[in-house]
């Protein structure tokens, strides 16, 4: 069996790729060849273009993998020949015709709502004051306070991005599950891995899982290259 080298990581909204470095630390540790998007996190397009761009200077297949909107990134870049694998953690795993805007159009009953603000000139911010309980609970407030205070703006149009041809019908998928994601309800993320077939972990954590709790998004993503 041959273990997929390279790893390419997409990051969501209103972040950037730095957030992935624990988990960019523990599979370079291993040997991997890892890269990060730095999503525009203007358009979809756009954004599989950046992601696209990426894949194209690798010298070999590839693990993709998305947080958050990083998920609908994946789903349509991954369609890219250098993709054998997707990974998905706490993130959108849309169908054809889906996008963010689309998904959390229709909350389940009590799920938390996030704290989204009205768009300015066409971009989106998440309410500083209410990011550290909404995005990162289980992160300390000074990080969570930085990351609050750090925020990319997410644009508009990226938000309704829609996927035209989901990659995970194609190919393999994996789906980490953030129990304590008060972001993307845990009960909907368990809805799309499965629908998109995804292999399943369950890890008690919020949204920045991926930040809070590097080491198990890595075995994740080691599962996915094996």
């Amino acid at each position: 069996m041959t273990t997929i080298r390279n790893i390419v990581l997409v990051h969501g909204g209103f972040v950037d790729g730095s957030g992935w470095q624990g988990v960019y630390d523990d599979l370079t540790r291993d040997g991997f060849d890892v890269r990060i998007v730095q999503n525009p996190t203007l358009s979809l397009e756009g954004d599989v273009a950046a992601t696209h761009q990426v894949l194209d200077s690798l010298d070999g297949p590839a693990v993709l993998v998305g947080h958050s909107y990083g998920g609908v990134v994946i789903s349509e870049a991954g369609t890219h020949p250098n993709v054998v694998a997707l990974a998905y953690i706490a993130a959108f795993a849309a169908d054809k015709g889906e996008s963010v805007s689309t998904l959390i159009a229709d909350p389940p009953p009590g799920a938390p709502v996030p704290p989204i603000q009205p768009p300015v000139n066409g971009f989106l911010f998440l309410d500083r004051d209410k990011f550290h309980e909404a995005f990162a609970a289980d992160l300390p407030a000074r990080t969570a306070a930085f990351m609050a205070d750090a925020q990319v703006p997410w644009g508009v149009d990226a938000l309704g991005g829609a996927v035209t041809e989901p990659a995970w019908r194609h190919k393999r998928s994996w789906y980490l599950v953030a129990t304590e994601d008060r972001m993307i309800p845990p009960p909907a993320q368990r809805v799309m891995a499965e629908r998109a077939g995804a292999s399943v972990v369950e890890v008690i954590g919020s949204h920045a899982v991926y930040v809070s709790q590097p080491a198990a998004v890595a075995d994740l993503i080691r599962q996915a290259a094996a």
